[in-house]
Parts: structure tokens; C-alpha cells; sequence
């Protein structure tokens, strides 16, 4: 790193460099300032960061790269959909691409089933639609999709597929594709991966929580979600990239005030901050090795630190 003086390891320890954290860790601003030193990339590990026009809602931050190259950000229009497969594959192109080029590969994200499908070291198989199979659930109503998804996936943690009927019979065709398929995936790459995590106490994330989605209601995202809306994108798929565009959007249609939009959106992120350090736990328990900072101390110098004992180890 510049600032230490340490130059990378050829081959180095670790190829693939995973900042992680809850929604407003700060996590963009480390990894862009890991990548600057390490001379690296960052490629993102977010689920509506992929999309077009969808920037306040989304957390980009955009201003925060500098010159730092960033990858699956801003690649597809909005109004479309992006898979975890979707996203497994343009991580596994763009990691061996930054390597190829002699980079270090950084991923900077919080979604949890992204992050695992980077780090756990499996390939998912694309499952085509199957219009037999949608024929066939499209008699169940939801109770019974839920059963069945979790009998075909009893150790889903994964909610949101459960919170949308489109998604549940899709999840359920995914896993009965899985369940099925006679053909090996394709092998994944060797990835080597260094993971740091940013913590901080609840109090204090809430209270970051809090003050950045009054920043982004002031800085536009409302004005964002009805150009998107007026852009063509139905309410309805406008609810389905999440939190800020599901409640934002229902402010818009007249359904809740201004102030009932700050404060069941502002309760709604929290909990989510929540399932998203529950995630994290379970990712440790699962054999993800998480090197932990603290976010209201110095993290850069911290994880400098992890990252000078791992090239020193």
C-alpha cells in the first residue's frame, strides 16, 4: 500500500479482496481507498447498482470512486431484471479480467446471496423458463408455493422470494431445475479471497441510517423514482427493486404523506440493516472467514493492518 509502504506479493496470498457491511457502513469509501493503494478494482455486489438511472434509491455514491474503475454499475437499463446467475456470471468475467490484467479484484457490497455466490465457490446453473412448470403453479396460491419452495430448499434463508408471488414461482423453477439437471456446472475459478467487514454499534447505524435516507429524500430520489415511473416502468416492477422505490413509490401514488414515507421507510431499512447482519453471521458459521473493523474508528487503518499481516504471513 502507498501509504505503508508495502508492495503485493507475486503471487499474492489473496486475489480477490471483499469489503462487506450493512447499508451505511461506508463501505464504497474504503474500498475505493483499499483500491486506490492496491492498485485495484472494485467491482460492485449490489443488486440495483446494476441499473441505470436507479442512483439515489440505490446508494451508488457514484462521486465517492474518483479514478478507481468500477464494474456492474450502470449496465442495464432500468426496468429490467438482474438474477443472483445474472450476477455470478459478470463477476466471474470481471474478476478474471482484473486479474488478467495484473489488478487486485475488490467487491464491495452488502447483499448477502450476491456476496455468497462470489465467495462460497459454486457455480449456479441457469435455469430456462418453463412455461409447463408456471402453467402447473399458477393453480397453488401462495401458502402452498411457500411450502413447497421450502421443501425444495429447506435451508432457504431467503425471504424476499417468498414476499412476491412472480418470485416464488421463479425461485421454485430454479430449484426444481437444480434438483433435476444431469450435467456437472462449470468449474469456478481458483479465488482466493481476504474478506473485511465494517461493524459498528446499533445506536450509531441507525442514526447514519437515518440522516443518509434524509439526505437522499433532499437530494431527489423522490424526483428519481417519478422520472423513472414517467420513463415507463410500472409501480408495480418499480416495488420490486426494493425498499426506497416500493415506498417512495406508494408516497407518489398518494397512498402514504410525507411523513409516513420518512418514517415507515426509515423503520424499514433498519430491520433490513438487520437481516443483512444476520446474513453476515451466518456467512462466519458457514466457514467465511470475516475480518471485522470499526466503523466509527479508523477502518482504512485497520484494514491496512489485516491486509499488511496477510502479504507479511
Amino acid at each position: 500500500m502507498k501509504q505503508t509502504g508495502l508492495t503485493m506479493a507475486t503471487p499474492p496470498p489473496f486475489n480477490l479482496l471483499t469489503i462487506l457491511g450493512p447499508t451505511a457502513s461506508g463501505k464504497t469509501r474504503l474500498s475505493v481507498a483499499l483500491a486506490g493503494e492496491l492498485n485495484g478494482e472494485i467491482i460492485s455486489a449490489d443488486s440495483r447498482q446494476v441499473f441505470r438511472g436507479m442512483d439515489i434509491g440505490s446508494g451508488k455514491d457514484l462521486h465517492e470512486y474518483g479514478d478507481v474503475p468500477c464494474h456492474l454499475i450502470d449496465i442495464l437499463d432500468a426496468g429490467g431484471e438482474f438474477s443472483v446467475f445474472a450476477f455470478q456470471r459478470l463477476f466471474i468475467e470481471a474478476f478474471e479480467g482484473i486479474t488478467a490484467r495484473g489488478r487486485l479484484a475488490l467487491l464491495c457490497g452488502g447483499t448477502g446471496m450476491y456476496l455468497d455466490a462470489a465467495l462460497r465457490g459454486y457455480r449456479l446453473v441457469e435455469a430456462p423458463e418453463d412455461e409447463g412448470v408456471r402453467a402447473e403453479l399458477a393453480a397453488l396460491n401462495d401458502t402452498e408455493l411457500a411450502a413447497m419452495l421450502r421443501e425444495l430448499r429447506p435451508g432457504q434463508h431467503n425471504t424476499t422470494d417468498l414476499a412476491d408471488r412472480q418470485r416464488t414461482i421463479r425461485a421454485i423453477e430454479i430449484a426444481r431445475h437444480e434438483r433435476d439437471r444431469t450435467t456437472e456446472p462449470e468449474p469456478f475459478p481458483n479465488i482466493l479471497p481476504l474478506v473485511i467487514g465494517i461493524r459498528w454499534e446499533r445506536a450509531e447505524l441507525r442514526r447514519r441510517i437515518t440522516e443518509r435516507l434524509r439526505q437522499r429524500l433532499e437530494s431527489g430520489m423522490i424526483e428519481e423514482v417519478q422520472r423513472l415511473h414517467d420513463g415507463g416502468i410500472a409501480w408495480e416492477r418499480l416495488d420490486y427493486y426494493g425498499l426506497e422505490y416500493r415506498y417512495v413509490g406508494a408516497f407518489l401514488r398518494g397512498e402514504l404523506t410525507r411523513n409516513d414515507l420518512f418514517q415507515r421507510l426509515n423503520s424499514a431499512i433498519h430491520d433490513f440493516a438487520k437481516r443483512q447482519e444476520t446474513w453476515f453471521r451466518r456467512m462466519e458459521r458457514n466457514g467465511v472467514s470475516i475480518h471485522w473493523v470499526d466503523g466509527a474508528g479508523d477502518p482504512l487503518g485497520e484494514a491496512r493492518r489485516i491486509v499488511e499481516k496477510r502479504l507479511e504471513a
